[in-house]
């Protein structure tokens, strides 16, 4: 018999009566019932009863065992009596008399029980993080990344796609946040950056000649961290396509998202053909773009109800063209309560408040607003808003490009109060034609609003003659539940296209050829037209296990301060590590 064991902890059914097993794992609880003494011994596989009575005799040593010891048992297996049979494990029907116990493995006292679900703080379950992952719901959802990587994998390749690894150890680029940069001890003073994306390299793989590339690929991004980001570095999707155009990528990528979600929904919908929302419609109708369309509510524009009319403020407002007033139905929140609460939420978000109107029965309106505009225009909103007796619509106004961002959150907060929002489905979208550039209030310049290296609708042409503001990409984001979970675009292949997009964010051609160098000369030499994309595992892995943050589906993951509990990092280099790497370390005073 092996040394440890002939059978796993998950593997005993009812064929195995009569036989004589060995097994080894943790004590998962320990149970005196009159005398005898049961163990539920836990490995990855699962759980299987054990008990030895003071005939046994393992019963002593039995009897010393606590919680999470590791144990090595012999055994006879022995069928459960009827009513004692656990439907809920796969060896319930089955449980083993032990003859032979031996302690491979003491345990301290706990720190954190691993039987149970207990909340325990976030310090204690990183810094003892081995004992976490041994729960059994986080447990399985690390299984469950294995496995939703697993789908991808599988999919990708009935795709067409090859898998390719692109460098760690790379130059520094703006992707939009910080680099985690290593310094160089063979260049003193240079440094290697790592990848916050491999967007260079995989453009790089379709000018080489290769067709259609994907990896699970790392990610560094020096960023503060939150719920859904980690801290530091996460996975993607990485995949590129050459000779496509928007539709080939959607066409290739599509049925793998919606695959994967299927193969992990357990019987919940899954949007079947994702719809193309236009990102100036999802901003409108949803204040998101990244929009939960689990949630029914649609705003709408009610300006022209306003104008001139008795409720001065809004009235006042859309003298300037500028400013718009945007509508949050309600069904079923016509109450005074529920309006007052909405109001009330507002203002612990910095707002003055939260307009409202209620209609009551007959359809009249009721609130200050409906007083002050009188009941033809309240009537004409609610029709507009196909509001009836019971409902209830709030109001936004000003700017839409100051206060949309709130107004999303207000018709997430109405769809939440209001019982709206089916949690038990994925909805999936398509959102298309991002802006190009948008502007940069704090350096007052041009930006780039997405990826710098996407195609501008209309190409050089449209960089030359139109007002960059007014420019659409080929960008598009996968939104699913109210996160993006995948982001892309079609390039932007020639060189004159390159410089010019550049040029226009305040980048010189020389700055471009330094910086992206390796690109700018391929695309001189035989550029195919290719597009692509990056969806994030992490996000991905977290719907699926419907949990809310990031860390209860990565395996050892930082704190809300990028520290690493368990190893203990970051830490302080030695004086001779700094010394073979020509760094001098400058902190600043006024940094805490």
């Amino acid at each position: 018999m092996h040394r440890y064991r002939s059978h796993t902890c998950g593997e005993l059914r009812s064929t195995h009566v009569g036989e004589t097993v060995r097994l080894s794992g943790w004590c998962h609880r320990i149970r005196d019932h009159g005398g005898i003494l049961f163990v539920d011994l836990r490995d990855h596989y699962g759980i299987t009863q054990c008990l030895a009575d003071p005939d046994s005799p393992a019963f002593k040593a039995l009897e010393a065992c606590r919680a999470e010891w590791v144990i090595r048992i012999d055994g006879r297996v022995k069928a459960r009596d009827e009513g004692l049979k656990n439907a809920k494990i796969g060896t319930g029907d089955v449980e083993v008399f032990i003859t032979d116990l031996e302690v491979l493995g003491k345990a301290d006292e706990l720190p954190l029980q691993v039987f149970g679900d207990q909340d325990y703080p976030e310090e204690t379950r990183l810094k003892y993080r081995f004992l976490d992952l041994r729960r059994e719901k986080l447990h399985k959802n690390i299984m469950t990344r294995g496995e939703v990587i697993d789908s991808v994998r599988r999919r990708m390749k009935g795709q067409g796609f090859f898998e390719f690894q692109t460098p760690i150890l790379t130059a520094s680029s703006p992707e939009g946040a910080r680099d985690f940069l290593v310094p160089s001890r063979i260049h003193p003073g240079k440094f290697y950056a790592l990848p916050q994306a491999p967007q260079q390299y995989k453009q790089l793989i379709m000018m080489s000649g290769f067709d259609r590339y994907f990896q699970i690929a790392p990610c560094f991004r020096d960023e503060d961290p939150r719920a859904d980001r980690l801290p530091g570095e996460f996975y993607q999707l990485d995949l590129e396509m050459s000779f496509v155009e928007q539709e080939d990528v959607f066409a290739a990528i599509e049925p793998v998202i919606r695959g994967v979600f299927e193969d992990f929904a357990e019987g919940k919908p899954v949007t079947q053909s994702f719809p193309r929302i236009p990102y100036a419609e999802s901003m409108r109708k949803y204040g998101s773009d990244k929009p939960d369309l689990r949630n029914p509510l649609v705003m709408q524009g009610v300006s022209d109800h306003f104008r001139g009319s008795g409720f001065k403020v809004f009235a006042r407002m859309l003298e300037d063209a500028k400013n718009e007033v945007w509508a949050i139905p309600a069904p079923g929140g016509g109450s005074r309560a529920f309006c007052d609460r909405m109001n009330s939420w507002a203002q612990s978000e910095g707002q003055p408040g939260l307009g409202y109107i209620m209609w009551r029965e007959g359809g009249e309106g009721a609130g200050p607003i409906a007083n002050n505009v009188g009941p033809e225009r309240t009537a004409a909103i609610r029709d507009q808003l196909g509001m009836k007796e019971g409902d209830a619509a709030f109001f936004v106004a000003g700017n839409p490009e100051k206060f949309v961002k709130f107004a999303g959150l207000a018709r997430t907060k109405v769809g939440e109060e209001l019982n709206l929002i089916d949690k038990d489905r994925f909805e999936l979208a398509w959102i298309v034609d991002f802006p190009f550039y948008e502007w940069n209030e704090d350096e007052k310049k041009i930006d780039f609003s997405h990826n710098p290296f996407s195609m501008p609708q209309g190409g050089l042409e449209a960089l030359q003659s139109q007002d960059p503001l007014s420019i659409k990409a080929f960008q598009y984001d996968i939104t699913c539940n109210g996160y993006e979970i995948a982001s892309g675009g079609i390039r932007n292949h020639r060189p004159q296209a390159m410089v010019k997009a550049f040029e226009l964010a305040g980048y010189s051609e020389e700055t471009v050829i330094e910086r992206f160098g390796g690109m700018y000369r391929a695309f001189h030499y035989g550029a195919p037209p290719h597009g692509g994309m990056a969806a994030g595992i992490d996000r991905i892995v977290m719907l699926i296990c419907g949990v809310q943050n990031l860390r209860e589906i990565s395996l050892f993951p930082m704190n809300q301060r990028a520290e690493d509990l368990l190893m203990g990092s970051p830490s302080e280099a030695t004086p001779k590590q700094l010394r073979e790497l020509s760094i001098r370390i400058a902190i600043d005073p006024k940094k805490p």
